[in-house]
């Protein structure tokens, strides 16, 4: 997995050196390269505004080639596919996509997030929290890991369930969504 934050720098041209450096290191190595949130470097080039519009697109041609060049296979993820540059798009040989788990696969991802140690207090239903509130795979696992601090900071095994909805309103709060 290539983290972002070890190979995008504010500062021209160092973006390409790291870049550089993960393809000179994947090569021959039989290695997959997975770039998870893809759009904050596979992102559209612009109009020329200033020299920072310049150096971004530069970036992106770079990663285009490198990309096309690599003898492996490259794996991309975003949730904001409309924020890639169409170059990539068109290079793909697949697209996956991956829709919003209905309520029965997002019950099945609360059971299967927490850990067999939790117990739940007698208000909680996660078939009912499941149904109520429609979240993806990472926004849930983001509620469970708050609501799972939240005891253990209780010094408790008890996940209790105004925990549970106070991470989900965190979650759309993030989104800029109200809870219903």
């Amino acid at each position: 997995c290539v983290d972002l934050s070890m190979v995008v720098s504010k500062y021209i041209g160092e973006t390409e050196k790291n870049l550089s450096r993960v393809f000179q290191l994947a090569e021959g190595k039989d290695w997959i390269l997975f770039f998870d949130e893809a759009d904050a470097l596979f992102g559209k080039r612009t109009g020329l505004k200033d020299a920072h519009d310049r150096y971004a697109n530069q970036e992106v041609a770079y990663l285009l080639q490198r990309v096309e060049n690599y003898q492996g296979l490259v794996v991309l993820s975003t949730n904001l596919k409309t924020n890639m540059d169409e170059a990539f798009s068109r290079r793909f040989q697949s697209v996956i996509r991956f829709p919003m788990p209905d309520a029965e696969q997002r019950e099945q991802l609360w059971r299967n997030m927490f850990s067999p140690q939790c117990v739940f207090d007698e208000e909680t239903d996660l078939k009912e929290i499941a149904k109520k509130h429609e979240l993806a795979g990472g926004a849930i696992l983001n509620v469970v890991q708050y609501a799972s601090i939240m005891a253990m900071s209780r010094g408790e095994k008890t996940i209790r369930n105004a925990d549970i909805l106070e991470g989900i309103r965190r979650e759309f709060q993030k989104d800029g969504k109200m809870m219903r």
